[in-house]
């Protein structure tokens, strides 16, 4: 992975395949076990990924080394398990994972104002499995989710082919901002709207502010929008606790209307309260600080 986020993430369809036929033949655990050799490798093969994440652990968690090495293994067999269980979940085996919802109360209350909502989430915990219990709520709802159309098609096929149609809407960003226009009609139709607030493409615009005591670029998108619609703003992460075990956050967002940079400064206090308590499942795997491409030069 490069120094900045490319907009898509590595793996193989051979890969996936593996890991997709242990866990139908001999469960989730097998695959749970190939991954001690897939997160090794990782560490030693995905240099640009390991450095950046051994620069979250040592110099923004304040880990020493030999812990942050440690915690770089670690969160890759994390992130693994989260792939796993996805497909896992899509693939009809929901039942074998436990659930805590965690504020849900407050998107029943969004999705009563009949306005649709907002929202926003990060690359932090497994947020992707959220639309398979997303059933629980009071009202009916449809869930559309803002996306690049970058990831590897031949990957996406083969998931496509092994799990359940997705109970999503997908609305692909377009440079044309065509985009916004299917955001307003998904809200309309009281909908949620699924953003992520914390991947910035190099060459878009951007806003900075600070998450764990250091100066980051976020993509300005989806401040600037949320904050002017006028619809609940709500952030919500799907955390794992145990093999088997999530726990779904959701918090109101507070910042006032048309106030992209304080609604910012909300969503990063936010990431850095679920990292101090899940601190392995921080999954941006690129330069996020822009500290290691600096240091090169």
């Amino acid at each position: 992975m490069a120094a900045e986020w490319q907009g898509k993430s590595r793996g193989t369809v051979f890969g996936y395949k593996i890991f997709v036929f242990c866990m139908k033949t001999f469960g989730i655990g097998s695959a749970y076990f190939i991954l001690y050799f897939v997160a090794f490798y990782f560490c030693f093969f995905a240099g640009d990924s390991t450095k950046a994440s051994f620069y979250y652990f040592h110099k923004r968690r304040k880990n020493s080394t030999l812990k942050s090495v440690l915690n770089v293994y670690k969160s890759y067999y994390v992130f693994g398990q989260t792939i796993i269980d996805k497909v896992a979940i899509s693939s009809g085996l929901r039942d074998k994972f436990t659930y805590h919802f965690d504020g849900v109360e407050l998107i029943n209350k969004a999705l009563k104002q009949k306005k649709g909502g907002i929202l926003i989430s990060a690359h932090v915990g497994n947020f992707e499995i959220a639309e398979h219990f997303f059933g629980e709520l009071e009202e009916n709802t449809s869930i559309s989710i803002l996306t690049t159309d970058s990831e590897h098609s031949a990957i996406k096929e083969y998931l496509e082919s092994v799990t359940d149609k997705p109970r999503v809407n997908l609305i692909f960003i377009q440079e044309d901002l065509s985009h916004v226009f299917e955001i307003n009609a998904a809200l309309a139709r009281n909908e949620l709207v699924v953003i992520t607030g914390d991947r910035y493409i190099k060459g878009s615009k951007y806003l900075t502010e600070d998450l764990l005591n250091q100066v980051a670029k976020f993509p300005a998108g989806p401040f600037m929008l949320a904050s002017r619609l006028k619809v609940p703003v709500l952030f919500v992460y799907v955390m794992k606790e145990t093999n088997k075990h999530y726990h779904l956050f959701t918090r109101q967002a507070k910042a006032k209307h048309r106030d992209a940079q304080a609604l910012l400064q909300e969503y990063a206090s936010s990431v850095s309260w679920m990292l101090k308590k899940y601190p392995l499942q921080w999954f941006n795997y690129f330069d996020f600080w822009e500290v290691l491409n600096e240091k090169k030069q």
